[in-house]
């Protein structure tokens, strides 16, 4: 099967992957992870290009020295200079082309979650019993008591749970449906259900996935 060309939506925790990697290991290999794939071929070729003009410029200037073992003739390297600057000037391009799709990815990641947000308005009908079952067959972490859903997250530490919490906050705001939060210095435990449906429905499942993806952050 061919890859798709057409860009995919993608999570913000898949978003900062791919940054991560186009900036500080291969350029053009996190635009390949994040399904980007003509910008990532040409991100990867571009900087291999310049890495294998720099490698031959480091061979030839090496190679010149080494004659001087064997040869009084001066070495002849100031025509190799060529090679290391364009070597150099391709894996820079390279890099800021990457950084232009991560900067992307990370806009498009954050975009996705402000739509998804925005669909919260739709979701206020409580579902029946085969919907919830479904829904929590895509959320394996979540238990269910009754009409609550509720799952514990830990962390390190206590000002690593306090982010997450404070990131709960902020989303939970913006989508004015707001969990129950119980707090134990690592452990934070979140219950969800939508009062004025009396049960589920469909903002406790999208409230709950967001939640489990900002814990990945």
């Amino acid at each position: 099967m061919k890859p798709s060309l057409a860009p995919k939506k993608i999570s913000h925790a898949k978003a900062r992957n791919a940054a991560l990697m186009n900036q500080f290991a291969t350029p053009g290999l996190g635009s390949l992870l994040a399904g980007r794939w003509l910008a990532g071929i040409g991100q990867l070729l571009l900087f291999l290009a310049g890495f294998v003009l720099y490698c031959a410029w480091m061979l030839k200037y090496l190679a010149a020295y080494y004659n001087l073992m064997y040869s009084d003739a001066p070495t002849q390297t100031a025509g190799l200079k060529w090679m290391l600057w364009t070597g150099v000037a391709l894996c820079v391009a390279a890099w800021f082309c990457s950084l232009a799709t991560s900067i992307s990815l990370m806009r498009e990641a954050s975009e996705s979650d402000v739509v998804s947000l925005k669909l919260f308005a739709a979701g206020g009908v409580k579902l029946d019993e085969s919907k919830i079952i479904s829904a929590l067959a895509t959320l394996p972490q979540w238990l269910r008591n009754g009409e609550i859903i509720s799952r514990s997250f830990e962390f390190k530490d206590f000002p690593a749970a306090m982010r997450f919490v404070n990131a709960v906050a902020e989303l939970a705001e913006q989508a004015q449906h707001h969990p129950d939060i119980d707090v134990r210095w690592n452990k934070v435990t979140l219950a969800l259900t939508t009062h004025d449906a009396d049960g589920l429905t469909e903002k406790d499942v999208a409230l709950a996935r967001h939640c489990d993806a900002l814990s990945l952050r």
